[in-house]
């Protein structure tokens, strides 16, 4: 069975930070380095058909370190072919991604530099999640919210922010990286968001799922943004949502 997958996508500065470190992965499009403005969503449309790779890279590191580590696991994630089998893509991505960090890294005398990824592939016969960090997926479905993707972090004392225990750009010296990996099913009218900690400290897991139960979906992302923005918009905010429908009833409706 076909399905289409409807796409919307914002990256933004936030309301302290003086660059934005994020990036993302959408439709094959990524923020180039050197223009990482983004003042209007990128939206459209996709059928899972053809292998679509959407993603999320928050980046961390003094002075340009975090936006470099971002944008290169961004324009990997952009030429990575996506015709094999999703686990394999993606694990390998991430293998070689945190190579090319790593290596620029240790070419420009840069001490420590990474970024996390959370990545959905969408392919003819499964939906595969990948994640490496803190950035976080949801499956909004029958009402409720569902982070699916799991928190790379130290465990802490409460309402202290955990440091990460895996990124994209460690040595191989130091530790292997072991991104989460998981498959799923479509499901008609499920919703997914993907997103950097710009979001999820500003805005709780309840405000997301009634903005994504009470609004349209073409709605959903800039008052998501909005949201994060008045709160505070402490860091930079990127979100991606996805909203899934089957192709049969979507070619019916348009009659």
């Amino acid at each position: 069975m076909n399905y289409k997958i409807s796409f919307s996508c914002i990256s933004h500065i936030g309301n302290v930070r003086s660059k934005n470190q994020d990036n993302f992965i959408c439709d094959g499009q990524y923020l180039e380095f050197d223009n990482p403005k983004m003042d209007l969503p990128l939206s459209g449309d996709v059928l899972s058909k053809k292998p679509t790779l959407f993603g999320i890279f928050d980046g961390m590191g003094g002075e340009e370190c975090g936006e470099i580590a971002s944008y290169i696991a961004a324009k990997e994630a952009a030429a990575t072919p996506l015709g094999k089998d999703g686990t394999t893509v993606l694990k390998e991505y991430c293998m070689r991604s945190n190579d090319k960090i790593c290596e620029y890294a240790e070419n420009n005398g840069i001490s420590s530099m990474g970024t996390t990824a959370a990545m959905l592939l969408f392919s003819k016969k499964e939906i595969t999640l990948c994640n490496i960090g803190d950035s976080k997926i949801f499956r909004f479905s029958d009402g409720k919210l569902e982070q699916i993707s799991k928190d790379h972090v130290a465990l802490m004392e409460f309402a202290v922010k955990p440091p990460l225990t895996q990124n994209l750009g460690i040595p191989s010296t130091e530790f292997i990286i072991d991104p989460y990996l998981a498959q799923g099913k479509y499901n008609d009218g499920d919703i997914y968001l993907i997103c950097s900690d710009g979001l999820t400290d500003m805005v709780t897991n309840r405000e997301i799922a009634d903005e994504l139960a009470n609004n349209p979906f073409s709605e959903a992302l800039n008052n998501l943004l909005d949201k994060a923005l008045i709160n505070g918009g402490r860091d930079n905010i990127t979100i991606i949502l996805c909203k899934i429908e089957n192709n049969f009833r979507w070619l019916f409706k348009r009659r």
